[in-house]
């Protein structure tokens, strides 16, 4: 299986993209989600999609890998899966995260 990495990006969430977790990625996910109350019903997505973030993180916990929830939702970029990521990690802190529009 070849690794999925991402290398763009900078921001305070982190997190380990490949699959033997020995390459740290900063990634900003900011530009790559949004909630828009005319979407999905405000539902938080990935950008330019009607694709909500639980979608990914769902496939991902149930063990598909990056590339094939690339294959079975085409309207998703690559950056899209860290970005997803990165986004779950910062609401595992328990903060208040403000959802660009």
């Amino acid at each position: 299986m070849k690794p999925f990495v991402a290398t763009f990006g900078s921001g305070s969430a982190q997190c380990y993209i490949e699959s033997d977790f020995s390459k740290e990625v900063t990634v900003d996910w900011k530009p790559y989600i949004t909630a828009d109350p005319e979407i999905m019903h405000g539902a938080v997505c990935l950008r330019g999609t009607r694709i909500p973030v639980s979608v990914v993180l769902d496939n991902l916990a149930a063990g598909e890998t990056p590339e094939r929830i690339l294959e079975q939702y085409p309207s998703l970029k690559p950056e899209h899966i860290p970005a997803a990521i990165a986004y779950a990690a910062d609401l595992a802190r328990e903060r208040i995260i403000p959802i660009p529009a």
